[in-house]
């Protein structure tokens, strides 16, 4: 299809959908392929351009004096027909035909509008581009055609397949589904598609595909079956097909016969509109489709050009022999009269008179441009370039020398100079212009198959996604439009593995994808309170994890507290043995001047029950908060209240001894070393080494108070610690040297007449005491935590009980009970009756 102006812009479209190619066999002249099966969509797109030449022609404002022509070209969905005709348009030589009066042939055009074919464009452009002719494709939107070293003059109107792949990733993110399968035609427009896929979405972390099938260009069933069975085993309820319709018709067929429903399909610009799909047999399974789709756009008076296609029955050209098969195929007509003889009688003879109104086609549906619209923006594309180009003011150019390019000298490679850098705004208000590598900004809209009650399908607009120079890339849904095509009527879950919720840790399942893991709660001590995380962290040293491993929680602290039962038990304990001290003390107060008092060394017995109150009272220290003056105090008070208690029972113990060896002839003189002074002063000198051991201790190696998180990882039990355990072996040594001491004395001398019979009350309280603390020390060691000082506690009580019954009961109860007993005569009668 030709039209001879002062410059000629060429065009490559699909106007059939088959060819068949004669044999090339070389022993005649190959005859030119044969085309058939006529492409109503592929014609409209074809006279878009055409109306778009005449629309500015008719425009004063742009390229006024400047006519534009055209020579387009059907390529027939083939490759090298395609090519052909590109190689035609750039070098002139086709046909020859009659321009006007004056010239014969076909010139060579100074830009091409097209190829829709990824694959073509790439053969074309590879080619032309080494001759820097501009190419502007209307549909092409491999990613791999945006190479400026290998594509150096291509530029488009349709996006990038990068960003479309980008625009589904964008829903698939909107919507959360990261487990997906993708579908690809076995081409460059699928191929590349499934890499930029995996760089975009799998690699960055964004979801995972479930799997990538490959569409066979022919029929295969046994393939076609193969890959609905992965689809029908696989989790991945959403599906992207990135292919032609012409690849997916069958796999849908497929799905039909194998009744896969429950799928949420995404579909490309390639087959988003096609109306193949949108039958009632096929929306059942493909109803809520999600599609991204060619911007649409409006062309105001392309209908009524349309509308004004008429064939003239009077020119043979090739632009008439186009117009008369759109014309015989649109009314089931035919120009040519049957042959003579012809059996069939029925057909009918066109008349060129036919009204394109009266039939039901998409050919005047101008509602729904999109393919149209990328034409339209294309050749306005080249347009705005050369008069931009024609514009140049001499002198002031972008050449060598300051030149300008002329209509008479213009090479294709000044123009890709100007079209590089064109900026324009269609009458629907889209601004065009590319970038560094061709692209035109890019904009898609999201289109949403509407499952009517007619049982009908719509396509209908939910959105878009577009990149703009100062926010980016943007997606922009109207929820409320959407038809999901499930019960719920909700988005789809489409996903591997459930979201790790907060308080657990992803686990990657080993030979899955990223997107395939388990839940894996976090340990003890850790937390999570993220989604979706793969490491748990740990809590600080003084927290520990709650019980949904979602938080850190203070840990719980352990002491022998006052409030425990243990403390509350101990310390009633303790005041008891206190008061009975108080008491005791009170007794012998009372009756100091009775004989059982005073014959049992009332000063010492006042000191030993004045020590004994101190024991008791001591192991109040070792109950409550750990603090380091109660850590300090607690071990000394114990340590000298004890040696203080022993000390008194060893010189009372030496003293019953030294009286009854007085009682015998010539042992007068041993009473002289146990006076009043020397028993005072023995005990003060025995307590005062046990202060010096404490007193050193606590200077060298002071005990302190100890956060233990040994015993238990979630609690902290705060104890004292030693410090020093040699001090702590040296106080309890010195405590239990003296108790020994005062056992062997007080053993010695148990034989004793009656009237000395202290010394078995003694040896009774001193074996006692001895085997408390022989239990103690396993006891103390083998108790973790507050037990430790319940033990030394416990040992305390029980030793400080057994010195007070073992040694005041027996008197107390003379006293109190048998007062008939308290007599000297009583005593001392009792002494001679036993001996």
């Amino acid at each position: 299809m030709h039209k001879a102006g002062d410059v000629v812009l060429g065009g490559l479209f699909e106007i059939h959908f088959f060819s068949v190619f004669p044999d090339l066999s070389f022993t005649s002249e190959p005859q030119q392929p044969t085309c058939y099966g006529f492409d109503i969509p592929g014609f409209r797109a074809a006279m878009t351009m055409t109306f778009a030449i005449d629309e500015i022609n008719r425009n004063t404002n742009l390229l006024p004096n400047v006519t534009l022509g055209y020579s387009l070209y059907d390529n027939c969905y083939k490759l090298r027909i395609g090519f052909r005709a590109a190689m035609s348009l750039v070098s002139g030589q086709e046909q020859q035909f009659i321009l006007d009066e004056t010239c014969v042939g076909t010139p060579p055009v100074i830009g091409i509008v097209g190829d829709s074919s990824s694959t073509s464009s790439i053969a074309i452009s590879s080619v032309i581009g080494s001759y820097r002719v501009p190419m502007v494709s209307y549909f092409a939107t491999c990613s791999c055609l945006s190479d400026r070293q290998k594509f150096p003059s291509f530029f488009r109107t349709i996006p990038s397949d990068a960003f479309q792949v980008r625009a589904v990733i964008q829903i698939l993110n909107h919507y959360d589904w990261t487990w997906a399968g993708l579908l690809v035609s076995d081409d460059d427009y699928g191929l590349h598609a499934a890499r930029s896929f995996q760089s975009d979405f799998v690699q960055s972390g964004g979801g995972c595909l479930a799997y990538v099938e490959i569409l066979p260009w022919r029929n295969d069933p046994a393939e076609i079956r193969r890959i609905v069975d992965v689809m029908k085993k696989s989790t991945a309820r959403v599906v992207i097909g990135f292919a032609h319709e012409s690849h997916m018709i069958n796999l849908v067929e497929e799905v039909l016969r194998q009744n896969v429903t429950g799928l949420q399909w995404i579909a490309s610009e390639a087959w988003t509109a096609a109306a193949l799909f949108q039958t009632p047999h096929l929306i059942p399974y493909l109803a809520g489709t999600l599609g991204i789709a060619i911007r649409q756009g409006e062309i105001p008076g392309l209908r009524e050009f349309l509308l004004r296609i008429r064939p003239d029955l009077h020119n043979n050209s090739y632009r008439n022999s186009i117009v008369k098969l759109f014309w015989e195929y649109t009314f089931q007509c035919s120009f040519a009269p049957p042959p003579a003889g012809w059996v069939e009688t029925k057909v009918v003879l066109c008349t060129g008179q036919e009204d394109l109104e009266d039939v039901e086609n998409e050919f005047l549906d101008t509602s729904n441009l999109r393919p149209e619209y990328n034409v339209y923006k294309a050749v306005y594309a080249l347009a705005y370039a050369l008069d931009d180009m024609l514009q140049c003011e001499p002198g002031r150019g972008p050449f060598s020398g300051h030149s300008c390019a002329t209509l008479q000298t213009l090479e294709p490679w000044q123009l890709v100079y100007y079209l590089q850098k064109v900026n324009f705004s269609t009458t629907f208000g889209d601004q065009v212009s590319f970038d560094e590598n061709g692209d035109v900004l890019p904009i898609y809209d999201i289109m949403n198959w509407l499952w009517l009650p007619s049982g009908r399908t719509k396509l209908q607009n939910v959105g878009e996604v577009k990149r703009s120079a100062f926010k980016g890339e943007e997606l922009t849904i109207n929820e409320e439009k959407i038809f999901w095509n499930s019960e719920s009527k909700k988005p789809p879950r489409s996903v591997c593995s459930e979201s790790c919720p907060p308080g657990t840790r992803m686990a990657r399942k080993k030979g899955e994808p990223v997107c395939c893991f388990d839940c894996i709660p976090c340990s003890e001590g850790k937390i999570n309170n993220e989604t979706d995380s793969m490491e748990c962290t740990s809590c600080p040293e003084d927290f520990w994890s709650s019980p949904q491993r979602d938080h850190c929680v203070p840990k719980k602290t352990e002491f022998l507290s006052y409030d425990e039962p243990l403390g509350i038990c101990l310390t009633s304990t303790s005041l008891l043995g206190t008061c009975m001290c108080v008491v005791v003390l009170g007794i012998f107060i009372c009756h100091r001047s009775t004989p059982i008092v005073r014959a049992n060394n009332s000063e010492l017995t006042f000191q030993l029950l004045l020590s004994l109150k101190l024991c008791f009272l001591c192991s109040l220290l070792f109950i409550g908060h750990p603090r380091l003056w109660t850590c300090q105090l607690r071990h000394a008070a114990f340590g000298i209240s004890f040696v203080l208690c022993v000390s008194c029972i060893l010189v009372k113990t030496m003293v019953v001894l030294a009286v009854f060896k007085a009682s015998k002839p010539g042992g007068g003189a041993s009473l002289k070393w146990f006076g009043v002074l020397q028993q005072r002063g023995t005990v003060i000198v025995l307590t005062s080494v046990q202060a010096a051991i404490c007193t050193a201790w606590i200077v060298s190696a002071s005990p302190t108070p100890h956060k233990n998180t040994q015993y238990h990882n979630d609690k902290i039990v705060y104890e004292c610690a030693v410090g020093s355990t040699v001090g702590f072996a040296v106080l309890l040594g010195y405590i239990g040297s003296l108790a020994l001491l005062s056992f062997l004395i007080a053993f010695i001398a148990r034989n004793l007449p009656d009237s000395f019979n202290e010394a078995k009350l003694i040896t009774f309280s001193m074996l006692i005491f001895c085997a408390v603390w022989m239990a103690f020390v396993p006891a103390y060691i083998s108790s973790p935590g507050k037990y430790a000082d319940a033990v030394e506690v416990f040992a305390i009580l029980a030793s400080s009980f057994g010195l007070l019954l073992a040694l005041f009961g027996p008197k107390c109860y003379i006293i109190l009970l048998r007062p008939e007993r308290n007599t000297k005569k009583a005593i001392m009668g009792r002494g001679t009756s036993m001996s």
